[in-house]
């Protein structure tokens, strides 16, 4: 399974999801179990829910649950090691601190591997998404007051392409520099496909994932290929950014093969 980029690195999941740490803490503090079994139970899952409903504004699916549970178990599995090393004197109230404290020791045995351009070259082929410059798109909205049926855009359609005023309350929406993929999210794979296909300066009625909409497209930049030695510093910075937190995960992974991970039947 493919996580998002936020949870694939552990730096960053006491940030991202303090409160789920902070809530949790003492339900977990209070447990006088094996200090080496972890228990994933109701309490667990249930606190990630809201807070992954109150960030995104609904309840997440069982893959991103599942990913949430694994962000949790690599925080657990830091504290826990944080707690064993002693990091917490003084601060034993503070999970994050603690959590943080683990991770920099952990990262500071970790040794960043030799390179050279070949290496580089290859990661960014890879990674070229990241740094080509996509297609964008100039499109205008005329916004239909009243009926947004599809043969009523249809029809307010014909009459703009006709030149005639349409429909005298409707509004005009200009969209500057959009590339496809923000098309996709904002209205959905059909319409940007539309709109793509679409002859410049001709008002067309599209269907979004929200309603059907009048839309002229006005112009199309093309797409723009990066080239490697303009921004070698950055990828350079990049991959080392990368191959350091993949070390990072799969150290405390490693740390984690030392507990004993149960999950409750509740929590399921």
């Amino acid at each position: 399974m493919t996580w998002p980029n936020w949870l694939r690195e552990p730096l960053l999941h006491f940030l991202v999801l303090g409160g789920l740490l902070f809530a949790i803490n003492d339900l977990i503090g209070g447990r006088a179990d094996d200090p080496r079994t972890i228990v994933v139970d109701a309490a667990v899952d249930n606190q990630a829910r809201q807070v992954f409903k109150a960030a995104r504004g609904r309840e997440p699916n069982e893959d991103e649950l599942y990913a949430l549970r694994r962000v949790w178990l690599d925080n657990e599995v830091l504290y826990r090691e944080g707690l064993a090393l002693g990091v917490d004197k003084g601060d034993t109230m503070i999970r994050e601190r603690v959590i943080f404290k683990a991770l920099s020791i952990v990262s500071a045995g970790l040794k960043l591997p030799p390179f050279d351009e070949p290496l580089l070259r290859e990661w960014f082929e890879k990674n070229r998404a990241r740094y080509d410059e996509p297609a964008r798109y100039d499109f205008q909205e005329a916004v239909l007051s009243g009926d947004s049926s599809e043969a009523a855009t249809r029809a307010f359609a014909v009459a703009l392409n006709a030149g005639t005023p349409g429909d005298a309350q409707a509004g005009l929406r200009v969209f500057k520099g959009r590339p496809y993929q923000n098309l996709v999210q904002s209205y959905g794979p059909e319409f940007a496909k539309a709109l793509e296909e679409s002859s410049p300066g001709e008002w067309r009625a599209l269907p979004s994932h929200d309603g059907w909409r009048v839309m002229r497209l006005e112009a199309i930049t093309p797409p723009k290929p990066a080239v490697f030695e303009t921004l070698h510093g950055v990828v350079l910075q990049d991959w080392t950014d990368a191959t350091m937190a993949e070390q990072r995960t799969a150290a405390v992974r490693a740390l984690a093969r030392k507990y004993t991970v149960k999950v409750d039947s509740e929590a399921r």
